[in-house]
């Protein structure tokens, strides 16, 4: 699945939420989209927990590598 489409989905189902449950539920959707896809990059091995806490090591270990 191509991410534009994820990206429709995504979109359609904050609409949704925001059209039914009102702002409190766009967020609360927005934010839970959120955690999903962290979780789902941490299970893919994109990020390591380390990620969050040396912001700006990845970024120079790949200028080395270059």
């Amino acid at each position: 699945m191509s991410m534009a489409v994820v990206g429709m989905i995504a979109g359609m189902a904050l609409g949704f939420a925001g059209y039914f449950g009102g702002f409190g539920a766009f967020l609360l959707v927005a934010a839970l989209g959120a955690v999903g896809f962290v979780a789902g990059r941490f299970a893919e091995g994109d990020l390591q927990p380390g990620d969050f806490f040396r912001p700006g090591e990845r970024n120079r270990d790949n200028e080395r590598r270059l």
